[in-house]
């Protein structure tokens, strides 16, 4: 066989080993910011829900919505492969989010609905600044504490500390870890409260240049136990959304050593919950 042909066999050697080599597995995700609400039922109904999860690699959910029936409903599929974990969000409808820490209603919603004795958290709620001193604000966050139970807070870092002075201890998770805050303030506020964990979805300076931030790769090598992703479908729009959220988060992960991107991927949030790390692609 001469040189030339002998190259040509090699060549195809490697072309054909490279097609069939495996692609590597993808990071599983666990989606600590999902929101299932009615205008989505007849758009998206629930088994398409628990489809495009499985599609996209989410493992694990932290499902809220409004009502709550619409997580009632996606617990109800019974996905053996997707672990669902349900929050109680204390809106009956949209305007509630509004004065939900002065409605005698929304009390009296959520007392009614902590009776299922099945969710692990509350929120997510909307409140900010003095608002957070509210008495229904501050009684939310002492039954968490004494319960066990973790807050989910779209707020401000004003109204954050509010409520962390109301219920010293309380478990927090900080949606889109303040939207807003500088990241000064979020690295301040991490040092300070060890009992917050930041949740990563709609913060607009996570990329720089195409991959992840470095303030942020920084922030999240120090605290690679307290950041989690999330979806936020708050509008039904944002679930054509799923599928290139989760390949964003993905890619900025793929900028942090492999176990902490893990961490932030999904580890942490199941760690939260005690849940097992189903999908976890270093035990197949």
């Amino acid at each position: 066989m001469s040189r030339m042909a002998r190259l040509a066999l090699l060549y195809g050697i490697l072309i054909g080993v490279s097609v069939q080599a495996p692609a590597q597995e993808q990071l599983p995700l666990f989606d600590a910011h999902m929101h299932y609400n009615v205008e989505a039922w007849a758009v998206i109904p629930a088994p398409k829900v628990i489809a495009l999860w499985r599609k996209v690699g989410i493992r694990g959910v932290l499902a809220t919505s409004r009502p709550n029936d619409g997580t009632l409903e996606l617990m109800a599929q019974q996905a053996p492969d997707i672990q669902i974990v349900p929050f109680l969000r204390p809106y009956r409808v949209q305007p509630d989010r509004h004065d939900w820490f002065n409605s005698k209603g929304v009390e009296a919603y959520v007392e009614k609905e902590l009776k299922r004795g099945i969710y692990r958290g509350i929120g997510e709620f909307h409140i900010f600044g003095a608002d957070a001193d509210a008495p229904y604000m501050a009684s939310i966050a002492r039954l968490a504490r004494d319960r066990g139970l973790w807050l989910h807070a779209h707020s401000d870092e004003d109204a954050v500390e509010r409520i962390l002075r109301h219920a010293p201890g309380v478990k927090l998770i900080w949606a889109h870890t303040g939207m807003n805050t500088s990241m000064d303030k979020v690295e301040q506020m991490f040092a300070q409260y060890p009992n917050i964990v930041g949740e990563l979805s709609y913060r607009s300076d996570l990329e720089e240049n195409g991959t992840l931030n470095p303030r942020w790769k920084q922030l999240m090598l120090k605290y690679p136990d307290r950041f989690v992703v999330g979806t936020d479908t708050w509008v039904t729009p944002r679930w054509s959304e799923v599928e290139k959220l989760a390949a964003f988060y993905r890619r900025m992960l793929s900028a942090l050593p492999r176990d902490v991107a893990e961490r932030i991927a999904y580890r942490n949030g199941m760690a939260m919950f005690g849940l097992k790390h189903a999908g976890d692609v270093r035990s197949k």
